[in-house]
């Protein structure tokens, strides 16, 4: 047996998971596997049988199990008994789904394989194969669109990424046109618009307002991809979940206009962090930030903050509804009785609300 091949290799977007494809003279799999410091995190790699090279065997490949390489499909399981030919590296692609945690293998135009991004937070690894049939403890069969949702939102994948590819139909100016006119409807037109996605996919900015009484500031963009782990932690209310936007605000007689930008420009960091830590973003989560206002620590998230003359509604994105989170600066004691319990930040939000503490900044005495 030669050794195997890795005949394609592609990271996701934020550079927190590597997709490859191997193959021997035997056998073709697809793996997913986590960046070196988050397998703490992560620590097993999502391994996904493709096709065997080479006739089936009768029963389960325990052999190549206990050598530690990768098994063949038993025949039971397999489209093809005879094998099929090893896969051209020209004729592969790899496509990470809109969330960065899960991917899809087409070759030559055919779906092959897909792991999702959910398998990723589970114990034990979940993935769908072309050439599978019956499911196994190595894949389980990919059906197709009809009778299989993974392959469904495969195709939904490619799609996604053929408009953004495609300058002809971008969505990337509706997106924007349909956040900006749900701020300004709200809170007056838009000053300034700062880039923060650094010429990166995807396009994220942050708008600024302002009336009489405060200073407003919006991320644009944020929704255009949904969240990871969401599918996972919400199931069948996933789509309720997935997408959001953040805003901050501040008192005018506080701060400086470049006072009010320097606080708001914690919104840069946190728009990325749901893809560079593969979590998300929810009611009551607290983040530490160096950009907090002298003498906090870092901010909770919320939309309870915000009383109900002030909430907006946001457009769909992509037919999901899209929450918006106020951002409010916490102290270093209300961080910590955030993050010392389950539902903390519910409480601390709670215990803010009580103390009329509402979603514009404003100097005040810690609650907690």
């Amino acid at each position: 047996m030669r050794q195997s091949d890795i005949v394609a290799e592609v990271s996701n977007d934020k550079q927190t998971l590597t997709a490859l494809v191997e193959q021997d003279n035997r056998v073709v799999y697809f793996y997913i596997f986590a960046r070196e410091d988050l397998r703490d995190r992560f620590p097993k790699m999502r391994a996904c049988w493709v096709r065997n090279l080479v006739p089936a065997p009768v029963n389960d490949d325990t052999y190549a199990m206990e050598q530690g390489i990768a098994p063949m499909l038993a025949a039971q399981y397999c489209r093809n008994l005879e094998g099929e030919a090893p896969l051209d590296p020209a004729q592969i692609q790899i496509l990470w789904n809109e969330s960065d945690d899960g991917a899809a293998l087409w070759y030559q135009g055919l779906l092959l394989a897909v792991i999702p991004g959910w398998s990723l937070y589970i114990d034990h690894s979940v993935c769908y194969s072309a050439g599978c049939i019956k499911q196994n403890p190595l894949t389980f069969p990919l059906g197709s669109a009809s009778t299989n949702t993974q392959c469904e939102l495969a195709e939904k994948t490619r799609l996604f990424w053929r408009d953004w590819q495609n300058e002809f139909s971008n969505p990337w100016p509706k997106i924007q046109r349909k956040l900006l006119e749900s701020y300004e409807e709200r809170f007056g037109p838009s000053l300034k618009y700062y880039l923060i996605n650094q010429g990166n996919w995807p396009p994220m900015a942050i708008s600024q307002h302002e009336d009489e009484e405060n200073y407003y500031f919006f991320t644009v963009g944020m929704s255009i991809r949904p969240m990871p782990q969401i599918d996972i932690v919400f199931s069948d209310e996933a789509e309720k979940h997935r997408r959001i936007e953040l805003a901050f605000s501040v008192g005018k007689e506080y701060v400086t206009e470049e006072n009010a930008v320097q606080m708001a420009s914690a919104l840069s960091g946190y728009a990325q962090v749901p893809w560079t830590t593969l979590s998300w973003l929810g009611e009551g989560h607290t983040l530490m930030s160096p950009m907090a206002p002298l003498g906090f620590e870092g901010h909770v998230i919320s939309s309870a903050l915000c009383g109900p003359a002030d909430k907006m509604r946001l457009p769909k994105i992509y037919g999901d509804p899209v929450n918006q989170f106020w951002v409010s600066p916490v102290f270093t004691s209300e961080l910590e009785f955030a993050q010392a319990k389950p539902n903390g930040g519910f409480e601390l939000v709670a215990a803010m609300i009580e103390n009329d503490i509402g979603f514009v900044f404003a100097p005040r005495s810690a609650v907690v």
